[in-house]
């Protein structure tokens, strides 16, 4: 690779602690685990045509096999930054090619696996650069999003000035993915049987069934993932993605990172300064946050997401509640509260539990234009319907006529469980169940005891939870929404603070992520885009 192509593309050392440290945030039910809703930090879901529609940017991964590889790097790490993507047709006016990386980037010579991009070349037919987009997850699948969204992603004027890029990272979709489980025992799994028990969360018995239960899982996770599973943390993707800016010729790198994806963006800015571009950071994570500050934050958020739903309900014709903001909250809470004590039977025989009725409510609450769903789940549940929350959770898992479209679950877990670190406590467990529950008396006492969830990973966190600085980058831009419940706005507060080159851009309103949705923030992030222009001061769209 010539020096006008890129500059060297360089690996940067990680620690791994020597004491197992796992974890993975959320809550666990008392009949089985669930992967939690509050952790999953995803660009906005869009419900278009009812509640059984797929996700628009996870529609699953390609049964197709791996396209045709570049020469094999060599054994130095600078070699895996010079390799030539053999781009072939896949997509209308779209290229998809497959290229290496290190399984372990410590270890250049060993293990090799292949990561899949897609690109959508400058429509304007001479490119200012490449621009990778990501829109979160973890899990969620870059390629499919640019591949099926590429309107919703990035606005018309950015696409003819850019080669727009998405790529699965490592363990995710078309990469060589972290595998589990089958469809059936995935169904076991996140709804349960029909058996139930009468252990008491958060008791020591109830804590050793889910760490049983987590263990299971884990375990199948190694069994057909392998060593892989070890090494799909945010930082091994923070480095393929530097070696993909290499790769594509592009001296600096331009990123735009929804929700997790803005985690991967601040590390990249801290772990590579020098190579930072233009970098839009929107509904930003805070790299700083442990899992008892996402748990809390998340859970506050998407109470006060459910009360704006309530409040706006309300003053609608056909709410399916009545009376005051206060009363419809507590009924919605009596809600679960029954089906927590009596799981409701769906007519393809799976159970509604608490914990699956809450995944329900919130995926609609990503964006404020899907809460008219909500209507409807809480006006079934009441009859005793399981139907709509059932294809509610089944959008959100990425589930369809039985069967999962992508492996987002799967490679969720494994990347969490490596990027926070966790000693099981269960005495904070339980002082942090009560805490959730004072500071969301709706939704909180089902948001508890997330330690569990990796406590028993196979692996160990890998990762400490710190602030970043990205000392010397060019200027940074960080999107935040003030009602956003998934990545709440203190958090954008808190990266913009952290990043010595960071410009916060807030959006007064309610929903996940803001690029795409207002012609205030739309205007600001595409003259930085196109100029790198930075607002002087917060605009505080609105």
């Amino acid at each position: 690779m010539t020096e006008q192509q890129g500059e060297q593309f360089t690996a940067v050392e990680r620690e791994v602690p020597a004491e197992p440290a796992g974890t993975q945030g959320g809550s666990v039910q008392r009949r089985l685990l669930r992967w939690p809703v509050l952790i999953a930090v995803v660009a906005a879901i869009v419900l278009v045509v009812g509640v059984t529609v797929p996700l628009f940017f996870l529609t699953g991964q390609s049964k197709s096999e791996v396209g045709p590889l570049p020469t094999p790097p060599s054994d130095e790490i600078e070699s895996f930054g010079e390799q030539v993507p053999l781009w072939r047709d896949c997509a209308e006016g779209m290229q998809c090619a497959d290229v290496y990386a290190p399984l372990d980037w410590n270890d250049p010579a060993g293990e090799r696996i292949t990561l899949a991009l897609v690109k959508q070349p400058a429509t304007g037919g001479d490119p200012i650069g490449s621009l990778f987009v990501n829109p979160g997850g973890p899990g969620a699948s870059g390629l499919d999003y640019v591949k099926s969204n590429i309107d919703g992603a990035v606005q018309p004027e950015v696409q003819r000035a850019y080669d727009v890029i998405g790529w699965d990272p490592r363990g995710v979709g078309q990469s060589t993915p972290v595998a589990c489980v089958d469809a059936r025992e995935m169904d076991e799994y996140l709804f349960g049987s029909e058996e139930t028990d009468d252990l008491t969360q958060g008791s020591d018995e109830w804590i050793d069934a889910a760490l049983e239960e987590t263990a299971k899982f884990g375990e199948a996770c190694e069994e057909r993932t392998g060593a892989l599973l070890g090494h799909v943390d945010t930082a091994s993707t923070v480095q393929d993605l530097d070696m993909l800016r290499a790769i594509v010729g592009d001296p600096k790198l331009n990123y735009l990172g929804y929700s997790y994806g803005t985690f991967i963006g601040a590390l990249y800015a801290d772990a590579y300064p020098e190579r930072v571009g233009r970098l839009v950071l929107d509904g930003a994570m805070d790299p700083a946050a442990d899992l008892s500050d996402v748990m809390r934050e998340q859970t506050r958020g998407f109470e006060l997401a459910l009360r704006a739903y309530v409040t706006d309900c309300l003053g609608r014709n056909l709410c399916p509640f009545s009376g005051t903001v206060d009363e419809a909250m507590a009924k919605i809470g009596q809600m679960l509260d029954r089906v927590d004590a009596t799981p409701l039977k769906g007519s393809d025989g799976r159970m509604l539990t608490s914990g699956t009725m809450l995944t329900a409510i919130i995926t609609p609450l990503y964006s404020e234009s899907n809460w008219s769903y909500l209507d409807e789940l809480f006006r079934t549940v009441n009859k005793g319907n399981a139907d709509v929350a059932l294809s509610l959770a089944d959008f959100y898992y990425d589930r369809e006529d039985g069967k999962y479209l992508s492996n987002s679950t799967e490679a969720f877990s494994a990347i969490n469980c490596l990027d926070y670190p966790n000693a099981l406590d269960p005495e904070r467990m339980r002082a942090e169940a009560k805490e959730l529950e004072e500071i969301a008396p709706t939704i909180g006492r089902f948001q508890g005891y997330g330690d569990v969830s990796c406590a028993s990973w196979p692996f160990p966190g890998v990762a400490e939870r710190s602030g970043v600085t990205g000392a010397g980058a060019d200027p940074i831009l960080v999107v935040g929404t003030t009602g956003d419940p998934a990545t709440p706005y203190r958090w954008a507060e808190s990266l913009a603070n952290q990043l010595e080159s960071g410009t916060l851009v807030t959006y007064e309103g309610e929903g996940h992520t803001a690029y795409g949705k207002n012609s205030c923030i739309n205007t600001i992030v595409d003259a930085y885009l196109l100029t790198g222009a930075v607002p002087e001061g917060d605009p505080r769209c609105s």
